[in-house]
């Protein structure tokens, strides 16, 4: 029985996402990153458009007053509807640790490589046929018999191998 990764960005990114101004000081934004514990933050416009990224490594290697001036500009973003092995193959391939999640072309989300993480984690087991499905909610169906989500229970994973 192998499990499967049915899930979408929308389903595991993480929202409301901490933001910064093009004009937020760059110590306001080591203070953010502090403070909410995560190691980057989108920067967006008036109207919510990511026009960047300021990450730890752009706050260290980077001189200026402001999130313009060091924010990474060539963000690459999914939408909510990117199936999450898009999503996994990109955080590798691109070798970065977050994508923001577009809605309308609006940050609506983000997903990290703790999310993908921890969806691995999180096993749904069929009452009836004993097929296993990895996501954060059971399927609507199983994928084997077609038994419904409440037939589902939640298999917790030991630790180690």
């Amino acid at each position: 029985m192998e499990a499967t990764i049915a899930t979408r960005a929308a389903e595991i990114m993480s929202a409301p996402v901490v933001t910064a101004s093009p004009d937020t000081s760059v110590a306001d934004i080591a203070t953010l990153l502090g403070r909410h514990r995560i190691s980057a933050v989108p920067v967006v416009d008036d109207g919510g458009h990511v026009v960047g990224l300021v990450s730890e490594y752009d706050l260290l290697a980077k001189a200026g007053p402001n999130a313009a001036d060091v924010m990474t500009t060539a963000v690459v973003s999914v939408t909510g509807d990117t199936p999450i092995a898009d999503v996994r193959q990109l955080l590798i391939e691109q070798r970065i640790r977050r994508l923001p999640v577009l809605q309308d072309g609006k940050l609506a989300g983000i997903v990290s490589r703790g999310d993908i993480v921890a969806l691995l984690a999180t096993e749904w087991v069929c009452g009836v046929c004993g097929e296993s499905f990895r996501g954060e909610r059971p399927p609507a169906n199983c994928p084997k018999c077609h038994a419904g989500s409440d037939r589902f229970h939640f298999q917790e994973q030991l630790p180690g191998p």
